[in-house]
């Protein structure tokens, strides 16, 4: 089986290690005695994280739908398929009965936990939830999950307010890069720039209907970085701005280390690279759905009828 980490972003792994750097640096420069805290602070909160991840995963078992071929058959399916191109190893997927745009990961060892919320299955088509379901096992693949409990750990130790402000925009710095190498498997689980684009697009308007909404949608998107303020409060999130993301994997969609990759991926499955099937495109006008699985008169409840809600007795 193909099994690469080479789509990972040019500049994770570089601004990870200046990021433990970062955080070394003003370890030592504290003291050797708070250096010893550190280190005691650090086990305690992976010691913790560890006991509130295993609560997590119980109490998805019990409330949350887990997916399997027995109860949600398409949806298995699809991760199956998502999994075959990315071999992300051992995950437990969910869908909760949130009203939230969201997926997220989680886990420090086997198996890791990937979580989808309701809303989100409802919205996008088949080929957008691939990006999305590929996006969160990317990060499981490249270890953000057992990474992020490690370095938020240590971003969280108690310094002077100016320490703590530098440990903590360097963990969000290397949380942002870890998104553009989640992207970057998105797009070779989905397999088209175009689907890719519209996942993101619809995470910010998930109401879009026409070329036009779609249009007016990105367009607002894309005016995100103009104010300076909002390119300060960056430095401070999780995420980076949505039209970033959208330009940083156009660029990777046109680079010949995404062809190559992409081809491999694909030999996962023993098939050839997948023709476009998503329903907006990106920049001018849709392409019409050819993929059988996009039924566009089915209700999300029909396309996937496990979302219906129970009638009372």
């Amino acid at each position: 089986m193909f099994r690469t980490r080479a789509y990972r972003y040019e500049n994770e792994q570089v601004v990870l290690i200046l990021t433990i750097l970062l955080v070394l640096g003003v370890i030592i420069l504290t003291s050797t005695a708070t250096f010893c805290l550190s280190a005691v602070f650090i086990l305690g909160m992976f010691l913790i994280s560890a006991v509130m991840i295993h609560s997590h995963h119980q109490s998805l078992m019990q409330h949350a739908l887990r997916v399997d071929r027995a109860r949600t058959p398409e949806l298995a399916n699809l991760i199956a398929e998502c999994g075959v191109k990315l071999q992300p190893g051992q995950v437990d997927v969910f869908v909760v009965n949130q009203k939230q745009m969201n997926a997220y990961t989680f886990g420090i060892s086997s198996p890791k936990v990937l979580v989808l919320f309701a809303p989100l299955v409802k919205t996008m088509t088949v080929n957008e939830l691939k990006f999305i379901i590929g996006h969160e096992m990317g990060h499981v693949v490249l270890g953000h999950t057992w990474l992020n409990t490690i370095i938020g750990g240590m971003a969280g130790i108690p310094a002077p307010f100016g320490a703590a402000v530098i440990l903590y925009t360097a963990f969000r710095w290397w949380n942002r890069m870890c998104e553009f190498s989640a992207d970057r498997a998105g797009l070779l689980a989905c397999g088209d720039i175009h689907t890719a684009i519209s996942a993101l697009v619809k995470l910010a308007a998930p109401k879009i209907r026409t070329q036009a909404d779609f249009e007016s949608a990105l367009a607002m998107i894309d005016a995100e970085d103009d104010p300076v303020s909002n390119r300060l409060a960056e430095l401070f999130q999780s995420h980076p701005m949505l039209i970033r993301r959208i330009n940083t994997l156009r660029d990777y969609a046109r680079s010949t280390e995404y062809q190559r990759i992409q081809t491999g991926i694909n030999g996962n499955l023993g098939a050839a690279p997948s023709a476009p099937a998503a329903r907006f495109v990106a920049p001018v006008q849709l392409e019409p759905e050819t993929s059988t699985l996009l039924e566009t008169e089915l209700t999300p409840e029909e396309r996937w009828p496990w979302l219906k809600p129970k009638q009372a007795p």
